[in-house]
């Protein structure tokens, strides 16, 4: 499934959250997704735990 087909599928689901459950259900769906995300990308390999609690060298900052 290409992205495109993710993205769209993403946004009816928040567009019908949003439409029959207000505000709220927005959020909910949208928090979800998100944290959907996170974990499949654990699944997948492509993020380690240290990745999202791991402070920044200072030479990696950008000036």
């Amino acid at each position: 499934m290409s992205m495109a087909v993710v993205g769209l599928l993403a946004g009816m689901a928040l567009g019908f959250a949003g439409y029959f459950g207000g505000f709220g259900a927005f959020v909910l769906v949208a928090a979800l997704g998100v944290v959907g995300f996170v974990v499949g990308r654990f699944v997948d390999g492509d993020l380690e735990p240290g990745d999202l609690f791991r402070g920044r060298d200072r030479d990696d900052r950008r000036r």
